[in-house]
């Protein structure tokens, strides 16, 4: 499968220093996120100095921005980085995209899927010269003069990866998007009975195969060399499992284990006053729930048994941490697992 980093940074300096370290380790790609900073200007830089490593977003926010603005980006990167752009998409939920970036929020599923398409139109236009006509119930773009019009990119259209964890929005993925983008709150067999099956019910709908389409996972992933290092990357996954676990947005995953009472205590806990509720949220995971969302096991073991787990149902697969770690500890896992 191919490896892909991560940026966990935003100034300029970290950014190609970080770039230029996972190419020379042997990544295939790179990913930005949008959360405090904007998710492509870092991708600019990633790209700039690297020749091989591919770079994308994991996720940008559809709905806060209009297909137009979006396509423009997208191309630029594309074009910049001589064809390695990936553009990785997500939704959001709806108080953010009304209430932070002051959006319009209805039937996402419904939304991303004609947001896709627009894209994929506009890019169209400027790659093939087709006549710029896509009319939908949420976006309609009709105008693309020759001035506006920039030049092909390397590579044509970035591909667009889509993250989802429902199945309607997993079920668009596989009609208009060219991979998906596996949430970490994920299990082995979430993906293998409800992620999968859904993908295939969208490519067939739009002639596609298994094939022709790439699972992305991010893989909730706890390691260390020292038994201190293992107890504080368990701890750390633990709170982060829990912190998902408490988003009803995402129950449908705990309820196939039959933990949907887990997914109520804590919601109950994250809404409450309690000073060390997320302290308090991650001892709520136990054994169970946490091998069920990631792998837990010491560097020179974690390659088996990612391969054992998910190497018959993903493409690509990126270590989902939220402790510190040095580069070292995943070499071993890196060159075992990557093409």
């Amino acid at each position: 499968m191919k490896m892909d980093g991560k940026l966990s940074t935003s100034g300029a300096a970290e950014v190609v220093s970080q770039a230029v370290e996972h190419e020379r380790r042997g990544y295939s790609g790179l990913w930005s996120s949008e959360s405090k900073h904007d998710p492509f200007l870092p991708l600019l830089l990633a790209a700039e100095h690297t020749e091989r490593l591919e770079v994308g977003t994991a996720i940008a926010l559809a709905f806060a921005r209009s297909p137009m603005q979006l396509a423009y980006t997208a191309h630029d990167l594309q074009s910049y980085s001589g064809g390695r752009f990936t553009l990785g998409l997500g939704s959001q939920i709806k108080p953010h995209i009304e209430r932070r970036f002051s959006m319009p929020w209805s039937r996402p599923a419904a939304r991303m899927r004609e947001y896709i398409s627009a894209l994929k139109a506009i890019w169209s236009t400027w790659n093939d010269g087709t006549r710029l006509d896509f009319r939908g119930d949420f976006y309609s773009h009709t105008l693309m003069t020759p001035f506006f019009a920039p030049p092909p990119a390397p590579g044509g259209a970035p591909k667009v990866f889509l993250a989802a964890v429902g199945e309607a929005m997993t079920r668009t993925a596989g009609e208009v998007a060219d991979g998906l983008l596996c949430h970490g709150f994920t299990t082995e067999r979430y993906l293998r009975e409800v992620t999968l099956p859904t993908i295939e019910t969208g490519l067939a709908s739009s002639g596609r195969k298994r094939s022709d389409f790439t699972v992305s996972h991010l893989l909730l992933t706890a390691t260390g060399r020292t038994e201190e290092e293992m107890a504080d990357a368990v701890s750390a996954t633990r709170r982060q499992i829990a912190f998902y676990g408490s988003t009803p947005a995402y129950r449908a995953v705990l309820e196939l284990h039959g933990w949907g009472e887990l997914g109520d205590e804590l919601h109950a806990l994250s809404t409450s006053r309690r000073e060390d509720r997320w302290e308090a949220m991650g001892t709520l995971i136990d054994d169970d729930v946490l091998n069920a969302f990631a792998v837990v096991a010491e560097p020179d073991r974690l390659a088996a048994e990612i391969s054992r787990r998910y190497g018959s149902l993903v493409d690509r697969l990126s270590f989902y941490t939220t402790y510190d770690t040095e580069p070292e500890v995943w070499q071993p896992a890196l060159e075992e697992l990557r093409d």
